[in-house]
């Protein structure tokens, strides 16, 4: 080494590589910093959202699946709750409450649906209740009445209202809509308890799914419907278009109080000894402007099980009385045999098994005439 050279003190040759690393570590703890803190901020958003996601999207996502609350349920029911509850994923978030009360419709969701017939602005929509289960009746009906489109130059569409049900086959109900797309189904339980609830929830989808028709009818799965003597009758110039339920009247009938009854309601539910004047259940026809109108009246109503009577009640408060029919005799309840001639005047009559409406229904349609 040269005399005089000064000596490099390695030291002095780490200072700025030290302080380098510092300065880099430095900036790292401070953008973690940053991030921590914006990610703690927004988490409780984050976590709110994928659960709001989740919630909203599942009526639509799984279509196998069945998601209910309690208060959709009568207590006899609570059994079938707990075992498809044990079936599915639990929800995230927590039911919304009920409104109202427990038959208002729109606390319910269409988990099947076929809103797209009402694309052909049908004149008159049958709605049809009936188990998940009962195949058998809804068969008959497409081979009969339910069959026919185009009656008197007016269309005519046949939907099935179903709810939920233990041991209901999901992918058959599925395959079979799919086949014949005119099941409707909402998530309450099929019981006949709960008939105020399906018939309101068949009001609610008249209302929101096919507001342009002119007509529907409440029509039960045991009926014979002689479908050209209702339109004959509709298309007559003195049948009201708005306001207007028709069908057998039912006047002055009294409140069943014995509980061994199947029409039993309690003083609670219904405390007046009589119903309102309504019309019978078995059929009924109404212009649909009613079902709207039905839906947002009946938030005031408390519901019992008798859904015609509830009906009644549903008018009485709109202000409104059910009509008679032109002919009160083409509305029968039930007969003691078949007649054709007598088949071919009615607009109802109650029967017994499917296969009874099929049989009648072919030997009316034979040719020649009836009477």
């Amino acid at each position: 080494m040269p005399i005089g050279q000064p000596i490099e003190n390695p030291c002095h040759q780490t200072k700025p590589l030290f302080r380098s690393w510092f300065q880099l570590l430095l900036l790292l703890c401070v953008v973690v910093f940053v991030l921590c803190y914006a990610l703690s901020n927004s988490s409780v958003s984050w976590q709110t959202h994928f659960a709001l996601q989740k919630h909203y999207k599942w009526p639509f996502n799984d279509k196998n699946k069945v998601y209910m609350s309690s208060h959709q349920v009568h207590p006899k029911h609570r059994h079938i709750l707990i075992e498809i509850q044990t079936t599915t994923e639990p929800s995230t978030v927590q039911p919304v409450k009920t409104q109202y009360h427990q038959a208002y419709p729109r606390n319910y969701n269409f988990i099947m649906d076929n809103k797209e017939v009402c694309k052909q602005n049908p004149f008159l929509v049958l709605m049809v209740p009936v188990a998940p289960n009962n195949v058998a009746a809804r068969d008959a009906i497409r081979k009969t009445w339910g069959k026919e489109s185009l009656v008197q130059g007016e269309v005519v569409i046949t939907l099935f209202m179903l709810g939920l049900s233990e041991g209901a086959d999901v992918d058959k109900l599925q395959q079979e809509n799919v086949q014949y797309h005119d099941l409707i189904q909402s998530d309450f339980m099929d019981t006949y308890l709960n008939l105020t609830i399906k018939t309101m929830v068949i009001m609610d989808w008249l209302a929101t799914r096919c507001p342009a028709a002119a007509y529907a009818m409440k029509v039960d799965s045991d009926m014979f419907l002689n479908i050209d003597n209702l339109v004959i009758m509709l298309q007559k110039p003195n049948i009201p278009k708005t306001n207007y339920l028709t069908g057998m009247v039912m006047t002055n009938r009294p409140v069943v109080r014995s509980k061994d009854s199947k029409w039993y309601v309690s003083e609670e539910l219904y405390p007046d000894p009589e119903y309102p004047t309504y019309t019978l259940g078995m059929g009924y026809v109404f212009s649909n402007d009613l079902p709207e109108k039905f839906v947002e009246v009946s938030k005031s109503i408390k519901p019992f099980n008798i859904e015609d009577a509830y009906i009644g009640m549903c008018m009485k408060k709109l202000g409104f009385t059910p009509t008679s029919p032109p002919d009160p005799s083409q509305f029968q309840a039930y007969n003691s045999k078949y007649n054709r001639c007598e088949f071919s005047k009615v607009i109802t009559f109650i029967l017994g098994p499917p296969q009874e409406l099929v049989d009648y229904w072919t030997d009316l349609k034979k040719p020649g005439p009836p009477c």
